[in-house]
């Protein structure tokens, strides 16, 4: 039900994207738009027939419908942006990025065989890893009127150049040859890390925002095996499942997979004060006899009424009171209440105490749920989207318990 919703009203709730990141993969909106650049990225065997064999990628690139070169993998060894002094050989392979029918058209002509799906470069191309980002050149930077090509900004910093934006144009053709300006907007592709560290030097300015944490991909099976653990240690029902993640989160600093200032930085405050505020105001309901009170008022006031109403009266009273209490002090407090109600009116007691348990953890519009808590931060998600998105499955996971304790009691 959620993923229909999603499909039908999605982009009415959410709008279309604003592009707050950059992908290498999808570039047919922003830098479309602004540069030109658009397209996938694709893969090209070099055969033994290709016209490129014994050329540069300098040469390669000159060639008329050449898609852009980002990376380059000879023998077992792969490479973004490659020097244009490097050799491109039989079995070589290309990473290029343009527009499907124009990649396809420059494999024919050059006797490229083309890969669809990413073989050799899918862990290069990773979004968290590499990227395009923009950099603009200020007063005091070496580049100043020097070629592009004699910056050999492949060779020593790893960044390929895939647009210059100057004024109101755009230079995308021949970019080796053009001399740097003040002001000059640089488009780049580069690893993250490579980016970072040649920002430094203050000859450019990044203007993207980019992850500049370190990547310790040789860190992936420690990730991998301590996240097993940690997770069979809390399926296991032997260790207490805060417990259990807390030694995950142990796990990962012994390892070396995150650093204590990582750690921290990873923690979402406004969550933990939220949390913590939920545990006085649910135990002044609970402790007040206010929830015990609704409910008792929500009993009486049932009397007559259909079962399948009760329930959802019920339901909808515990979807409220979850979103103060926590789901645990809802479930505790209206399970009881609703088996007095089942009982009073002839109905199957388990029906309306498992209408409780799933309307206690119906919960889709406060970030005080763990699981909200997780994606609000990273997916920038305001409280306003929440409630457009959440209140629509909030209603649509009340009809579907309805339906099914309906079916199943």
């Amino acid at each position: 039900m959620g993923l229909a919703l999603f499909r039908v009203f999605g982009k009415r709730w959410f709008g279309e994207s604003d592009d707050k990141g950059v992908a290498p993969f999808r570039t047919d909106s922003y830098f479309a738009r602004t540069y030109g650049i658009s397209g996938d990225v694709y893969e090209l065997t070099v055969t033994a027939d290709s016209p490129l064999v014994g050329m540069s990628i300098g040469e390669a690139e000159v060639q008329p419908g050449t898609p852009l070169i980002l990376a380059l993998r000879n023998g077992n060894e792969s490479r973004l942006a490659p020097p244009a002094d490097e050799m491109i050989w039989v079995g070589s392979t290309l990473g290029v990025m343009g527009e499907r029918d124009v990649v396809q058209a420059y494999a024919d002509r050059m006797s490229l065989r083309l890969h669809v799906r990413m073989r050799y470069f899918n862990e290069l191309f990773n979004p968290s890893r590499a990227g395009i980002s923009e950099a603009v050149v200020p007063p005091n930077s070496r580049f100043i009127g020097q070629v592009l090509g004699d910056l050999r900004l492949r060779k020593q910093l790893g960044i390929s150049v895939l647009a210059v934006y100057r004024g109101s144009q755009v230079f995308r053709e021949d970019l080796r040859r053009l001399s740097i300006r003040v002001g000059d907007l640089l488009v780049f592709h580069s690893i993250w890390s490579d980016l970072a560290q040649a920002a430094e030097k203050r000859d450019f300015v990044v203007v993207t925002d980019y992850p500049k944490d370190e990547q310790r991909p040789h860190k992936l099976w420690h990730a991998l095996g301590v996240f097993v653990i940690s997770l069979g240690l809390a399926l296991s029902h032997e260790v207490a499942v805060p417990v259990a993640l807390m030694a995950g989160v142990v796990g990962m600093l012994l390892t070396g997979v995150l650093n204590m200032d990582e750690a921290y930085a990873a923690v979402n405050w406004k969550t933990v004060f939220v949390m913590a505020s939920l545990i006085p105001l649910g135990w002044a309901v609970d402790s007040s006899g206010l929830a015990s009170q609704i409910a008792s008022a929500l009993m009486q006031g049932g009397s007559g009424l259909p079962v399948w109403l009760l329930q959802l009266g019920i339901a909808l009273f515990t979807v409220v009171l979850g979103l103060v209490v926590s789901n645990v002090g809802a479930t505790v407090i209206m399970v009881p209440i609703a088996i007095n109600m089942a009982i009073s009116v002839g109905a199957h007691p388990v029906a309306f105490a498992m209408v409780v348990a799933l309307s206690a953890s119906n919960n889709f519009i406060n970030a005080s749920n763990p699981v909200l808590s997780m994606i609000t931060g990273p997916a920038g998600y305001s409280r306003r989207d929440l409630l457009r998105a959440g209140l629509p499955l909030t209603l649509a996971y009340l009809l579907v318990v309805q339906v099914m304790v309906a079916l199943l009691f």
